[in-house]
């Protein structure tokens, strides 16, 4: 059996672990899931879906979806600080492009853009945070549901 190298690198990148990304359609939260070897809750609400993925060692990401499947939030707190540039994708960017004002000791960091705002802060074993798109909040939903 002859193995192509193209099928190899489809099959590689088809197990790599990813999140449900800010900002695109929800289809990975299965592979989340599985990638952090969690247990899935998920929650209907009026308008959208909260899918809450929980780790034996405390860990947990809220991924906020709208009817129309597109997740419109996400929130985070833990021990550890998830990987940030893949649940945010695109917005990443915005985020290392924020101005980096001096910060007190605790304060946390805030990001506000006209189409993305984030929220994170805590210490040592205690991370917190959250993000969304104004524009994709589902209507009636207010911003506050994203914690």
């Amino acid at each position: 059996m002859k193995i192509f190298p193209g099928a190899i690198v489809v099959l590689l990148l088809g197990c790599i672990p990813s999140f449900a990304v800010l900002g695109q359609y929800e289809n990975s939260v299965t592979t989340d899931q599985k990638s952090m070897r969690a247990q899935l809750h998920e929650t209907a609400r009026q308008g959208y879906s909260v899918k809450e993925l929980g780790t034996a060692d405390g860990r947990t990401v809220r991924e906020f979806v709208s009817s129309a499947g597109l997740v419109f939030g996400v929130a985070w707190q833990g021990p550890t600080m998830p990987d940030l540039e893949e649940l945010l994708g695109s917005y990443f960017e915005q985020l290392k492009q924020a101005p980096r004002a001096r910060r007190q000791r605790g304060a946390q960091l805030v990001v506000r853009g006209k189409n993305f705002v984030l929220v994170s802060g805590g210490h040592m074993r205690s991370f917190h945070g959250a993000a969304y798109v104004p524009n994709l909040l589902p209507s009636g939903v207010p911003a506050e549901v994203v914690r």
